[in-house]
Parts: C-alpha cells; structure tokens; sequence
C-alpha cells in the first residue's frame, strides 16, 4: 500500500467527506477506501479514452488487406466444377 499526499481545496475537502459519509458512513478506512476507488475510476477512465482515440486514429487511417486475388468463390475451392 502506498502513501500519496496531496493538497486539494477545502470546499474539495469537504464535499469528498461529506459524499463519503453520506454513501460509505463513518468509520476506519472509508474515506481511503472512497478515494482509491475515486483514483482507479479516474485512471481506468483516461486509460479508455486514449484507447478509444488510438482505435478510432487506425480505423480513420484504414487498413491493408491486401490484393483480391481470387474473382470468384468457385476459386478458392479445389473442386472440379464440372461435375
């Protein structure tokens, strides 16, 4: 387990306590608790979103898929059509 500290505002302060208490109530750890959940949901939410923006870049780029090498679907088969 790590140790961040951090400076935020007192109006932050006391809203993050208050949501806290109000959905977790009181007691040892809740208030860490409420922030780690705060801190992964922020970082699995940027993460995403730079995902997204890398997937939408590639499809706006395209894609290879190479040459058509075959014009008819009969042709990828080894079947001798004549029968």
């Amino acid at each position: 387990m790590a140790t961040i500290t951090v400076s935020i505002s007192d109006k932050t302060n006391d809203l993050f306590r208050k949501t806290v208490e109000k959905e977790l109530g009181k007691g040892k750890g809740k208030l860490g608790k409420a922030l780690d959940d705060a801190i992964t949901s922020w970082a699995n939410e940027k993460l995403q979103k730079k995902l997204e923006e890398e997937l939408m870049n590639k499809m706006e780029k395209g894609f290879n898929l190479g040459k058509i090498l075959y014009k008819k679907r009969s042709e990828l088969y080894e079947r001798d059509s004549s029968d």
